[in-house]
């Protein structure tokens, strides 16, 4: 699954660590996410969403891989 994760987090100025802790999650699952080895649950791709201001579907492509 594609996603624009690290594009995002790049805009707004945060390390992965500044995102794993505003997600609660460690470093290494940011990680995994914006390089597509781990694909978020439901509930953390809300936060994501939430955290962004963004609808899910504008961070996560289900129709494209990396």
């Amino acid at each position: 699954m594609h996603n624009h994760v690290r594009e995002l987090r790049g805009e707004h100025g945060w390390s992965q660590a500044d995102l794993a802790k505003r997600l609660d999650v460690s470093r290494q699952t940011v990680n995994a996410i914006e390089t597509g080895r781990y694909d978020p649950s439901l509930p953390l791709a809300f936060k994501l969403a939430k955290l962004f201001g963004r609808p899910i579907e504008s961070i996560f492509d289900p129709g494209s891989s990396t």
